[in-house]
């Protein structure tokens, strides 16, 4: 990576856990400890925790000209507003830009994690060089990211790419907005799970949840257990028939696929293949490339820190601004 890059923090908010690395381009110059994001008296208190971990970064590393934050909600990107953040109760309609940006004296862009995700894939990981990506998240949930004539796509209420709302079956499971046959709920995490305990119990086989993580099913799948097995192309007939119409929305040059579930490999990404192929025209498929995400746990802090940088024309910091 060049010594010219910008010098940026990226901050990657979970539900449990707060991650804050220095970046210099894709470069991790430093990794912090991560902060406990539950137990804070509000909002505020747990930003002034933040605020005070970048000015220690910010002592040892001078060069840092902004900040990035990565959330797991909806966010309003120009303002910095965070109108919910899952999982974190007391979070709603919280300018984070303003008052981080206040306590550290920086530069703060405010992004959705997701997009965050997209954003490293395609700036420094596997998206790198092309025009058109979509990215996406297989965890507890399905987050997507979009990235079009090489500009990230937000939307016109910033929530584009929310790929795990879309409908995989107009009379399935109930979605949280009301969506029926939302894509999270079959391709989660515990989603697979409790799909595979009733998989395994047909034929003839007592699995518990704890039994059937990704993980487990992937290791039997790859010891050669054909119930296993089947339950990955399952999988990618659900997450197949969802990016086959993102295909023919957005026609784009690649699918980057991140997160747990994507840990798969072969078991996942082979049928998934085979069944976008089925479902799309030469024309559409020619040239698609499906991929696995670059990076795995750093997207985050790389992703957010790109942004930061990259919004940022002259990457040399204004002194720093004491903060109150």
């Amino acid at each position: 990576m060049s010594d010219s890059a910008p010098v940026a923090v990226g901050v990657d908010f979970g539900g449990t856990s707060i991650k804050l690395g220095v970046c210099r381009g894709a470069d991790l110059l430093e990794v912090d400890e991560p902060i406990p994001t539950q137990g804070h008296d509000g909002p505020v208190a747990l930003i002034r925790v933040i605020a005070d971990r970048i000015a220690k970064l910010q002592e040892r590393h001078p060069e840092i000209c902004a900040v990035g934050v990565g959330v797991p909600g909806l966010v309003d990107f120009d303002n910095g507003f965070v109108h919910v953040l899952t999982n974190v109760p007391g979070w709603k309609e919280v300018p984070l830009k303003k008052i981080l940006c206040e306590m550290t004296g920086l530069p703060t862009v405010v992004e959705n994690d997701a997009n965050a995700m997209a954003y490293a894939e395609w700036r420094y990981g596997a998206g790198q060089g092309l025009r058109n990506v979509v990215a996406l998240t297989l965890g507890t949930g399905v987050g997507g990211g979009l990235i079009l004539n090489n500009e990230l796509y937000r939307g016109s209420q910033f929530s584009a790419g929310e790929i795990g709302q879309m409908s995989v079956h107009y009379q399935g499971v109930h979605g949280h907005y009301g969506n029926l046959g939302a894509l999270e709920k079959y391709v989660g995490n515990n989603q697979i799970a409790e799909y595979a305990v009733k998989v395994f119990a047909q034929a003839g086989f007592g699995k518990t949840v704890a039994d059937c993580t990704p993980r487990a099913i992937a290791e039997a799948a790859q010891a050669g257990d054909s119930v296993a097995i089947q339950i990955w192309h399952d999988i990618a007939e659900w997450l197949g028939t969802a990016l086959a119409s993102v295909a023919w929305l957005l026609n784009p040059d690649a699918f980057v696929i991140g997160g747990g579930v994507a840990q798969a490999g072969p078991l996942l990404f082979e049928p998934l293949q085979k069944k976008m192929q089925s479902m799309l025209s030469t024309v559409v498929w020619e040239g698609l490339k499906i991929l696995p995400a670059k990076f795995s746990n750093e997207a985050g802090i790389i992703g957010n820190a790109a942004l930061a940088g990259d919004s940022v024309p002259d990457s040399v910091p204004e002194p720093r601004s004491s903060r109150s």
